[in-house]
């Protein structure tokens, strides 16, 4: 009797650690679609991206378009660089920091800077954004994105 009590203990710890998922780094790469808002809730941008090699560094953004209008972004010569900071386990549940930044170098030397700060849950990332730069492009407010 003991020793099959000894059984059922050494069973019930097994699948209690097996359940609590292991450290690790996560990924996100992917594609993916954000929404980037203004104070007052109306729309700001909206851009999609492909994102690749994103295991807890820098990673390398393979596509990038942004889907909304506007005359920030209107030279099509931007370049997209970023960093996150991820842990996951083998569940496929990322969690982390995440950073990004979208430049485009107007005539005149004058660089319009989006800035995205947020924190990645799985196939989700919220933040928030800043926008520097030339007349008429700046500001601020908050953004999603997820996988798609």
């Amino acid at each position: 009797m003991l020793k099959q009590l000894g059984m059922v203990v050494v069973c019930l710890l097994g699948f209690m650690l097996a359940g609590c998922g292991s450290k690790g780094s996560g990924n996100i790469n992917g594609n993916w679609t954000a929404t980037l808002t203004n104070p007052d809730t109306s729309p700001a941008f909206a851009f999609q991206t492909t994102l690749t090699g994103a295991s807890g560094g820098a990673f390398t953004v393979t596509s990038f378009t942004f889907t909304s209008s506007g005359t920030c972004f209107a030279s099509g010569t931007t370049t997209e660089t970023g960093t996150v900071s991820l842990s996951g386990n083998y569940n496929g549940n990322v969690t982390g920091s995440f950073g990004m930044n979208i430049t485009d170098m107007l005539p005149g030397g004058v660089s319009n800077v989006l800035a995205l700060q947020g924190t990645v849950t799985g196939g989700h990332i919220t933040g928030t954004w800043t926008l520097t730069g030339g007349s008429g492009c700046t500001g601020n407010g908050i953004f999603t994105a997820d996988r798609s």
